[in-house]
């Protein structure tokens, strides 16, 4: 299996997502499927089925996580040089020239990625347009909803 980018904060964010799955999440589930047996009949128990549904789901979610962490390249982009250059786990400032404003973008993992928050994954295409690239470079970029042109205004290891 090849190894699976992941910032310093994303493995520290993964840690304590695991951990409160399985010492918060996984103890209550268990409570609510023992307090849903004591009802009795299990066919009908539409308590004890929810609670076995979730259950599988908070198993699976734990699975993929340890997962992620046992194949994970966690890399620290302070420990790379400053050149101006676009790299995995480096924030950057564009200034979108369609829209008249700047954004600003943080280049992670998959499993980190919260685009509401300005965290992309590598794998996006704005992500993959950005990467390469140095300060003061104009991008053109194709997405889904279209092309965005982009002005590379600083590049920080944060």
């Amino acid at each position: 299996m090849s190894k699976i980018p992941l910032t310093i904060d994303g493995e520290k964010s993964l840690k304590k997502v695991l951990a409160d799955l399985k010492f918060i999440e996984r103890p209550k589930i268990s409570e609510a499927i023992a307090e849903a047996r004591a009802h009795g009949d299990l066919k009908e128990n539409a308590e004890y089925h929810a609670a076995k549904e979730l259950q599988g789901l908070t198993e699976a979610k734990i699975t993929e996580i340890e997962n992620a962490l046992a194949n994970a390249q966690v890399i620290d982009v302070r420990d790379i040089p400053e050149t101006g250059r676009v790299v995995f786990g480096s924030t950057v400032v564009v200034y979108d020239t369609g829209k008249d404003s700047e954004i600003t973008y943080k280049i992670v993992g998959n499993l980190e990625s919260k685009p509401e928050e300005g965290l992309i994954s590598v794998e996006t295409p704005i992500a993959r347009g950005l990467i390469g690239k140095f300060v003061e470079d104009e991008v053109r970029i194709s997405t889904p909803s279209g092309e965005i042109e982009y002005e590379i205004l600083s590049v920080k290891h944060l």
